[in-house]
């Protein structure tokens, strides 16, 4: 396979962000966000370098893939959670260990941040081959069940046909 470069994302690449992180949704959800949506919260994130930042990889100057990482204090550990969120690779560039490109690179990243005490996600329960995935990078399932609630009227996505 031809090189990898992985990076941090830079807000030209806000619309292949936005690409990936619908065709994630179609793909594991079966979700049609919207468009608009999607688009205006890439950017904002990327604008905010507060609410986190996103890492791509690139194959042959190619954006091929994308995660998002958010943090979560831990009072427990008086340290920061790395979120990896919205990973999402190409089909045809899958099992290639790109994944693993990134993952090495987030946690060299925080090597440099004293304040980050570990790394979390959540992956759809049938997933097996990315928890398979993620079991053999290193990484273990803890003993909690995600819950969530929105706000009334946030729309988001729409019922995929």
């Amino acid at each position: 396979m031809d090189s990898v470069n992985i990076r941090r994302a830079q807000p030209s690449d806000a619309k292949d962000i936005a690409y990936f992180n619908r065709a994630m949704a179609q793909e594991t959800e079966n979700k049609d966000l919207m468009p608009d949506v999607i688009l205006a919260g890439v950017n904002t994130l990327l604008n905010n370098p507060a609410y986190g930042f996103y890492i791509v990889a690139e194959v042959n100057m190619k954006v091929v893939a994308c995660l998002m990482i958010t943090t979560e204090w831990s009072d427990w550990r008086n340290g920061l959670f790395w979120w990896i969120q919205s990973v999402f690779v190409l089909p045809d560039y899958r099992r290639r260990g790109i994944y693993r490109q990134m993952y090495l690179f987030i946690k060299e990243l925080a090597t440099n941040e004293a304040n980050v005490c570990g790394f979390r996600l959540y992956v759809e329960q049938d997933n097996t081959r990315a928890q398979e995935t993620y079991i053999a990078l290193g990484m273990q399932q803890n003993p909690y069940c995600l819950f969530e609630e929105l706000k009334a009227n946030v729309d988001y996505y729409r019922k995929a046909l």
